[in-house]
């Protein structure tokens, strides 16, 4: 009987990754869809969202500094939800770039905040 079923020999570990961008996807459209109530839960939606892109890039080495890699993600949340809030007319859609801008800003300080208070190495 394998001791470790379903992971192959050449993988040394699964990533929760996957399933942390799903959720994160569903919550930011449940909070869009449910927006005179639940407005905070497509904000956090989003967040987890992009916390996890950056955890997939930082987990794959493609990056060394997760906090440089949230400033990039909110300033491209600034350009995007700009964009929809102010080249549409819809609600709906503004109501999309508004979550979005409103997201890379709490990404933009808290970027700013992990990379003043990371630990140095000695």
């Amino acid at each position: 009987m394998d001791e470790q079923p379903g992971l192959s020999d050449q993988y040394r570990k699964s990533s929760p990754w996957p399933l942390f961008i799903a959720v994160g996807l569903a919550l930011f459209e449940v909070g869009i869809v449910l927006a005179d109530v639940l407005f905070p839960v497509a904000v956090g939606g989003m967040l987890m969202f992009v916390g996890s892109i950056v955890g997939i890039l930082r987990e794959s080495e493609y990056i060394d500094n997760p906090w440089k890699a949230m400033v990039v993600c909110a300033g491209l949340a600034f350009a995007v939800g700009g964009a929809l809030w102010t080249l549409t007319s819809a609600d709906s859609v503004q109501l999309r770039g508004t979550a979005i801008v409103v997201g890379g800003a709490v990404l933009l300080v808290g970027a700013i905040a992990g990379s003043l208070w990371q630990p140095t190495a000695a």
